[in-house]
């Protein structure tokens, strides 16, 4: 008899992560049966998707109150089909603030809950490991201070390594779009990739302050062009329009859907701090990196925060944590109030990188260093593994026991 796994994945990250999982259980054991919430690219793959929660997926307190009851409906769903005594294992991929309610409610039934890309405790939320030690069997982590943080506190764990890299491995580059950039590219061949952020308020608040850096840098080094990589249409609109009423004579290009290519033909960049670090890390191109906050959020993440680094390279080699935040492998800023010293940071950094060739090849030098000891593909093969060894394993009178006592 085939055996069920339940996913719940709420964010588009989340939903490529799982989709690759996926694919690897499947290959693994295609008389898996794999069902639940999750998004196109986990149906795409084979997932039996019950709920599309991706497009429900949610930010912050605000945007989550409106919507709680809907929620616990969805967990109500859930239930119910756990109830039905087919579900042998849960995977939850991040999206903490909901999966916790899956996972109470599995474990009612004594299903064996699996946390794949958990949640980031170890930076912030700690005292939620209480909860997660109490309704979660084994964690999947992805990156070396997860594994350290989940380890040291009673949790099962096992370190897969970052789905991140799967993507960046079988992603095949566009070659005209490659070419483009080639041709485009200043009278000295250079390149600075410029990376406002996937979100909308992202690019609000940071696209300002890297279009001051690209005026000045254009100054230094007018033999370098500048390509935006815009995560959506219309966030390149509104970086164009800026551009056009504050000056149209810089170098700039913009682009969107081809950040990889952009990445992979820079020299450099200049980014918001997010997950796509881990692909200039992939691709071994230097960045500087920017985070502008409103002064609440800066006060409240001083309060609660425990990492000192927003760029996960940098948390993957603790000895680089002990460097001032100008000097580490990615050097980074957060910034608050003026945005003048923001300005400041990324046209230092930039500066170095595209008018040094011996700062950007020691720069080069520690991300090659990075990947090779941390960028291994194969993190969705080695998570499927656990999983099925993880099954094959579980006490199937637990659940048994459990079933009773919920009826």
């Amino acid at each position: 008899m085939s055996k069920t796994i339940f996913f719940s994945v709420g964010e588009p990250s989340g939903d490529q992560h799982a989709a690759r999982l996926i694919d690897a259980l499947r290959l693994a054991d295609p008389s898996l049966r794999l069902r639940g919430f999750g998004g196109p690219r986990m149906a795409a793959s084979g997932c039996d998707v019950d709920l599309d929660l991706t497009s429900h997926a949610v930010v912050g307190l605000l945007e989550v109150l409106p919507k709680l009851r809907q929620f616990f409906r969805f967990a109500d769903q859930a239930e119910a089909v756990f109830a039905s005594g087919q579900i042998e294992a849960v995977v939850l991929v991040d999206f903490p603030g909901f999966n916790w309610h899956i996972a109470k409610r599995a474990k009612k039934f004594g299903i064996p809950v699996y946390y794949y890309c958990p949640p980031q405790l170890w930076a912030w939320g700690g005292w939620r490991i209480k909860k997660m030690k109490a309704t979660v069997d084994h964690v999947l982590t992805v990156l070396p201070i997860e594994q350290t943080f989940f380890s040291d506190h009673g949790l099962r764990c096992t370190y897969v390594g970052h789905p991140f890299f799967d993507a960046v491995a079988e992603t095949e580059l566009d070659r005209p779009t490659l070419d483009a950039l080639n041709a485009s590219a200043g009278t000295g061949g250079r390149t600075v990739a410029v990376l406002p952020g996937s979100r909308t308020h992202e690019v609000h608040r940071n696209w300002p302050i890297m279009l001051q850096a690209i005026r000045r840098l254009a100054e230094r080094h007018p033999d370098v062009r500048f390509a935006v990589a815009a995560y959506r249409e219309k966030h390149l609109q509104e970086c164009r329009e800026s551009l056009l009423n504050s000056g149209p004579d810089l170098p700039v290009d913009f682009y969107v859907g081809a950040t990889s290519e952009i990445i992979e033909s820079a020299a450099c960049a200049m980014m918001v701090s997010g997950s796509v670090s881990l692909e200039l890390m992939a691709r071994n191109t230097p960045a500087a990196v920017l985070y502008r906050v409103g002064r609440f959020l800066y006060a409240f993440g001083n309060c609660v925060v425990k990492v000192d680094s927003m760029t996960l390279p940098n948390l993957m080699d603790p000895s680089d944590l002990e460097r001032p935040r100008d000097q580490r492998a990615f050097p980074e800023m957060v910034s608050v109030g003026s945005p003048n010293p923001a300005v400041d940071f990324l046209v230092r950094v930039v500066d170095q990188m595209i008018g040094d060739g011996e700062v950007l090849a020691e720069k080069q030098q520690r991300l090659e260093q990075l990947c090779q000891r941390y960028a291994r593909p194969g993190a969705s093969r080695r998570a499927a593994q656990r999983v099925l060894e993880l099954l094959e394993s579980a006490d199937p009178s637990q659940k048994i026991g459990a079933a009773r006592q919920a009826a």
